[in-house]
């Protein structure tokens, strides 16, 4: 099957070393795990691979989860989306890194802002997911959807100029080492935006321990992913918390 434009400009970001042998085009999109990871992991893993999910993912179940952890004065989408433009201080002509893109909803967004000379990559681990986005989105040569792992990116060092990871880094068994990824393949000088959980103040952390362990979603302490970002050499690190959860930006250190 020969590649879109998209994917075409997205296999030169690939690292060789990183990349499986085949990488078969899907519906859609690049599949770089193959038959990995298609069973999940515990429960809020595997609600990602379903079927039914991705076609009520952007209209009903997203809200609805930003309006549970957020509370009824939280931003909603349309204000996520928002924050998300504000942390990355997107221009034409960058490079994105979507991650756990779902159905593609900020990858749409962020390929209006980034414009033809752009390019936005959705990155995901469910077929179902990716299927869904493939589908709700326009052919365009600045928008490329990839199948694989969050933990092991397949990209060269230092490719995106913005990398986002919006209510997904509390899903990922290894989230320090997708910490590490990212920083990895963020240029000098790359913004990076991450919308993930937050323990509320009085909250024992031994108890968000138990949710994680009952659940699949970590409850990340409200210095937890700041001081990760800080370990990591990220500057400019900045956190805003609505309800259970929080925004986080940060800016990789330049050259």
């Amino acid at each position: 099957m020969s590649l879109s434009a998209g994917l075409e400009r997205t296999t030169g970001l690939l690292d060789p070393a990183r990349r499986p042998r085949a990488a078969p085009v899907v519906d859609g999109y690049m599949d770089l795990l193959g038959r990995a990871g298609r069973s999940g992991g515990r429960p809020a893993q595997r609600l990602m691979l379903t079927r039914t999910l991705p076609v009520v993912y952007e209209r009903w179940w997203r809200p609805t989860w930003g309006r549970m952890v957020m509370g009824p004065l939280g931003p909603g989408m349309a204000g996520e989306r928002r924050i998300a433009q504000e942390l990355l201080e997107l221009a034409p002509g960058d490079t994105v890194l979507d991650i756990a893109c779902g159905p593609g909803n900020f990858v749409r967004d962020f390929s209006a802002t980034v414009g033809k000379r752009g390019l936005v990559v959705g990155l995901d681990a469910s077929p179902t997911m990716l299927a869904r986005a493939v589908e709700d989105t326009r052919v365009a040569p600045n928008v490329a959807y990839l199948r694989g792992d969050a933990v092991q990116l397949p990209f060269r060092d230092g490719t995106f100029d913005a990398i986002c990871c919006f209510a997904a880094l509390h899903l990922f068994a290894e989230p320090g080492a997708a910490l590490d990824a990212m920083a990895r393949v963020l240029a000098p000088g790359g913004r990076l935006a991450i919308l993930t959980s937050a323990r509320a103040p009085l909250t024992p952390a031994p108890v968000g321990t138990l949710i994680g362990a009952a659940t699949g979603l970590r409850v990340f302490g409200r210095e937890e992913i700041t001081r990760a970002l800080d370990e990591r050499g990220f500057e400019d690190v900045r956190r805003r918390v609505s309800g259970l959860a929080q925004f986080v930006g940060a800016r990789r250190t330049p050259a």
